[in-house]
């Protein structure tokens, strides 16, 4: 079946995202050494890696075997293509109070084949009021095994009181040379000339 070219070479690992180069030694180094947040907050314009980052995270962290920060690609985390301990979240389309006081219900449940339950809420900007509310909760203590990955457009619209309770990484659009090279690189795959 054909696959739309950005969901094929989204990026996988931490080598092939361009750009941010800052915020991938950070991310790396608190990885290898252990030292991994309970939640963390990307924001920045949109299509500057902050979902694939996220996911790059949730792949890395339950690892069982990583070899100097890179996936081993072969234990079951690795190889699964549909982790039921990733859960991802477009605040957008689900932003009401349900949802999160689902995730604060299900929070103290272990992770079912990996090491880290992985929350991934994209537009966090756009959960209400109450939703912000029944996420803090779940914020100020979370259960060790849950990793929170807030990612967003509009980080101001986030209240203080949850900003303060993440690690926050702020994503740069990407230079012309960035950009040029991922072109030339899904050019060459795809053998197409530019």
């Amino acid at each position: 079946g054909y696959l739309a070219l950005y969901r094929k070479y989204r990026p996988a690992d931490f080598e092939s995202l361009e750009g941010q180069k800052e915020i991938i030694k950070v991310l790396k180094n608190s990885i290898i050494n252990n030292k991994v947040s309970h939640a963390y907050l990307f924001s920045g314009p949109r299509g500057t890696g902050k979902t694939s980052t996220a996911k790059i995270i949730s792949k890395l962290v339950n690892c069982e075997n990583l070899v100097d920060g890179k996936l081993c690609g072969k234990c079951s985390s690795c190889l699964s293509t549909d982790n039921n301990d990733i859960i991802e979240i477009d605040a957008a389309s689900n932003n009401g109070v349900d949802e999160i006081r689902e995730i604060r219900d299900n929070a103290n449940l272990v992770p079912s084949n990996c090491k880290y339950k992985i929350y991934i809420i994209d537009e966090v900007h756009m959960l209400t009021p109450q939703a912000f509310n029944a996420l803090l909760k779940t914020l100020e203590e979370p259960p060790k095994h849950i990793i929170f990955i807030l990612a967003t457009t509009e980080y101001y619209k986030i209240p203080l009181t949850v900003i303060s309770r993440c690690q926050r990484f702020q994503f740069n659009k990407l230079s012309s040379t960035d950009i040029i090279n991922r072109l030339k690189f899904i050019a060459g795959e795809e053998k197409i000339t530019v």
